[in-house]
């Protein structure tokens, strides 16, 4: 062997030996609770329920309400990090499960809709677990409202995120003139996208099997 040759060797080992790459995966579900989608909880109950079949190991997974002011922990329902033992994971899961059955059962509309302050507690959450896939989940008609004072024309950065909108229902106005759904739509991938993350809209509700596909 060449002497010449053993420093690539070398930064070849040292590569190989590096920090290991995370292979778990962190979800976070945001739940508009606003005007009629108070009613489409039952909807939602049903996904949560789903994904937390799809979990497994030390994946990470937590469910918060879009409210007035959602960019804060206490919107948070139901949050935790499975368990390598399976025993353990599926009594998370039940735990899990029932927390957001209660929730639906008692919840009470809210009167303004904070997407933005939602995604950007998801992005904090995600972020602080680490996890090697970090996946946010929005159950909404995507529209904003925001009480007056509340500031979100902030950049979101979503580099390695997906962002998924499900059951993004059509309004009164949307069928008056469906520019609207179609420009709201647009609007949020655009700042997605823009954040560096990747957008995808799932409103067929019989596949769920796409909720963690790629």
């Amino acid at each position: 062997m060449k002497i010449r040759t053993l420093p690539i060797i070398l930064i070849f080992l040292l590569t190989a030996c590096g920090e290991p790459v995370a292979r778990n995966t962190g979800a976070y579900l945001l739940l508009d609770t606003s005007g009629t989608y108070s009613q489409e909880l039952d909807k939602a109950e049903h996904i949560i329920n789903y994904t937390l079949t799809r979990l497994g190991p030390s994946d990470s997974f937590a469910v918060a309400r879009i409210d007035t002011g959602s960019f804060s922990e206490k919107d948070i329902i139901a949050k935790v990090t499975f368990d390598d033992r399976p025993s353990t994971a599926n009594r998370q899961k039940r735990r899990f499960s029932e927390q957001i059955a209660a929730f639906t059962r008692s919840v009470k509309s809210s009167p303004y809709t904070d997407i933005t302050g939602g995604i950007l507690q998801a992005i904090e959450y995600l972020n602080e677990k680490e996890t090697g896939r970090k996946v946010i989940f929005i159950f909404s008609d995507m529209k904003e409202d925001l009480m007056e004072g509340y500031i979100r024309d902030i950049p979101l950065e979503l580099d390695g995120f997906e962002v998924v909108a499900l059951n993004v229902t059509k309004l009164r106005a949307d069928n008056v003139d469906p520019r609207q759904y179609l420009d709201r739509l647009e609007g949020w991938k655009t700042v997605v996208e823009a954040g560096g993350g990747n957008w995808r809209v799932i409103n067929d509700l019989d596949r769920l099997e796409k909720l963690l596909g790629h």
